[in-house]
């Protein structure tokens, strides 16, 4: 018999750090997709558990039981589970996590589009980060500036100051506190999270809603130290109504349409904006023209309306470019 073909083997760059434990060898399934003449690996979520709508794992990496997990200014040898032409035909989108997101990558495959959409929930101001270091070609993003009251358009400044970048809005939606059904602990504003039978899950730092809970928290003059688990840390919305819907936690703060989905409470706060930040450069790209267009047509923004919480009238309009002018 043939001895079966060895896979092909790739150079790639997480687009986030990945922790593994000491002394255990671990096989991690990941994304995979090529920004800029470089590819890039984005970790699937771990356990048969995982809540995701991604596509299939394109390849795995190995963290040997040598190491802490890698980090995302590491290189690492990705195992490649599809054709290499088929990762240039990748969106890599990083930032803020957001269930329109998942929408919008399932639309795409229903309609026919050969295009992959490959997604890494690592907060607002990781997926700015990411822009800079070159890893993604789409960053989501609902960075609140205390100072002005206005979103995302202060920290595109601050973090990127080189690139010329153009916003997109994507969506608005209902930022609030989740909590179990029936609201048993009586949980009504954000001053009840001091109280001692509370126990608060929080969104990692950096993310636009732990941003968003801290202004809130500066606004009433209360001190984060006095919630009982503001240091415990989830990474994406439906995380957080996980752990309220388990017990594991009474309230956390988050989107309405995530409540929702688990028929869970939810208590509005304010309505934010979530946007796509874009280097100019890729605006044109095919690619990112494809995911443009998708987000702008009906079909999408019914199927967010119906999720509730979700405000899409400006679904793929672009709204300013910001850095510095072309040459």
């Amino acid at each position: 018999a043939r001895p079966p073909a060895e896979r092909r083997r790739l150079q790639v760059q997480p687009t986030r750090n990945i922790p593994s434990k000491l002394g255990t060898e671990e096989f991690l399934r990941v994304n995979l997709g090529e920004v800029r003449g470089h590819y890039v690996a984005t970790p699937l979520p771990r356990g048969a558990g995982a809540v995701t709508t991604l596509t299939r794992a394109e390849g795995m990496i190995r963290i040997p039981p040598t190491k802490e997990g890698v980090t995302q200014d590491e290189t690492v040898e990705a195992e490649l589970f599809v054709e290499e032409s088929e990762l240039k035909n990748t969106v890599v989108i990083i930032g803020s996590h957001d269930i329109t997101l998942d929408l919008m990558a399932d639309l795409v495959r229903r309609e026919g589009h050969p295009l992959r959409v490959s997604s890494a929930s690592v907060g607002s101001l990781g997926g700015l980060l990411a822009l800079r270091k070159g890893n993604c070609h789409v960053a989501g993003s609902h960075l609140l500036d205390p100072a002005s009251g206005t979103y995302n358009v202060p920290y595109v400044k601050r973090y990127l100051p080189g690139l010329r970048v153009s916003l997109f809005h994507l969506v608005k939606r209902e930022q609030g506190l989740i909590v179990a059904r029936g609201n048993p602990k009586d949980i009504r504003t954000i001053g009840d999270l001091v109280r001692e039978d509370v126990r608060f899950i929080n969104r990692q730092a950096g993310s636009g809603t732990r941003v968003l809970l801290d202004y809130l928290l500066g606004q009433e003059r209360i001190e984060a130290a006095r919630i009982q688990g503001y240091a415990r840390e989830e990474f994406t919305h439906m995380d957080v109504a996980v752990d309220v819907a388990s017990g594991m936690a009474d309230c956390g703060m988050g989107i309405y349409a995530a409540a929702r989905a688990l028929e869970l409470d939810f208590i509005p706060l304010i309505q934010e904006q979530y946007d796509l930040v874009i280097p100019s450069e890729f605006v044109s790209d095919p690619r990112v023209q494809v995911l443009l267009e998708t987000v702008r047509r009906s079909a999408y923004r019914e199927a967010v309306t119906g999720l509730g919480g979700y405000d899409p009238a400006l679904s793929g309009e672009p709204y300013t470019e910001l850095g510095p002018e072309r040459p």
